[in-house]
């Protein structure tokens, strides 16, 4: 069942996804503004109670699910959240201008693509190169969402889907959503609940699929970069994926910021994930997945 809802959700999310209406941004939003109109959004205020207003919506998804305790409903919902959460056609409409820009030999016009690319989607690092950004919108897209959905079911991908909305930055002018973003940053002692369930949900993804990373392309390279990191737990989980990839596929200086630096890296990315989708299918017939 775990098998199928991915391999549903990967086709179909390369075939037929392609519009907004397939991307979970959508109804994330559509959750906040909910939130920033009622009286949740005292909840997600208090320092306590944004954890819960963080988990609340997968909570009601599980329990709805457990309540009909029907395999096909469940394997159906199951393929059509993670369809939504790894829907990224908006990033796949950019990479394509970066492509064609490259072609064209418009340097302008692939650097302005790509910057819409990281900026869009929360990329921290200032240094990381055309193939790193992709890399990371790879792991943030669909290999941290594969693997929640393998831990927590549909739970793990709704609450991972509204902590990467809330970690991203803010495109939003209406006026109760940015009330609520500036509800949800007052935190008493620093840092935002979801800022550090974010870094949390991140953090054992990052080092699993640094592992694939190290198995799918320069093993001692790679495996050496992931020795440094793996009980580190206050370094940026996108500077592990980031430096692990990079040792996995090291690249020239020459080559960096151009069209065959990005199709490398994602080649790699790509690797990476059929690698663990054969994993899972592994498991699945050995009987220790559903």
């Amino acid at each position: 069942m775990t098998l199928v809802s991915m391999l549903l959700a990967l086709i179909v999310e390369r075939l037929a996804a392609r519009s907004e209406l397939w991307q979970a941004s959508r109804y994330v939003k559509s959750w906040f503004s909910l939130t920033a109109d009622s009286k949740l959004a005292q909840v997600a205020q208090h320092p306590v109670g944004q954890y819960g207003w963080i988990l609340l919506p997968g909570l009601l998804v599980w329990l709805l699910l457990c309540l009909i305790d029907q395999w096909l409903v469940t394997t159906l919902v199951n393929a059509l959240l993670l369809l939504l959460a790894i829907g990224c056609w908006h990033y796949r409409q950019l990479y394509k201008q970066f492509l064609n820009a490259q072609d064209r030999n418009d340097d302008e016009a692939a650097f302005l693509a790509m910057q819409q690319i990281r900026q869009h989607s929360g990329l921290q690092s200032d240094d990381a190169s055309y193939g790193q950004s992709l890399i990371w919108l790879n792991f943030r897209y669909y290999a941290a969402v594969l693997f929640w959905f393998l831990v927590l079911g549909a739970f793990g991908i709704i609450t991972y889907v509204i902590l990467r909305q809330l970690n991203q930055p803010s495109h939003s002018e209406d006026p109760q959503m940015l009330q609520l973003e500036a509800l949800l940053q007052q935190d008493h002692e620093g840092t935002p609940a979801y800022q550090r369930l974010m870094h949390i949900a991140d953090w054992f993804p990052a080092r699993l699929f640094g592992i694939g990373f190290a198995l799918v392309g320069y093993f001692s390279r790679a495996s050496s970069a992931l020795l440094g990191y793996f009980l580190d737990f206050t370094s940026p989980n996108e500077q592990v994926v980031l430096d692990v990839a990079t040792a996995a596929e090291p690249i020239d200086e020459s080559m960096l910021n151009t069209a065959e630096e990005t199709a490398i890296m994602v080649q790699l990315a790509k690797r990476n994930i059929l690698f663990f989708l054969a994993f899972t299918a592994i498991l699945t017939l050995a009987g220790w997945l559903g």
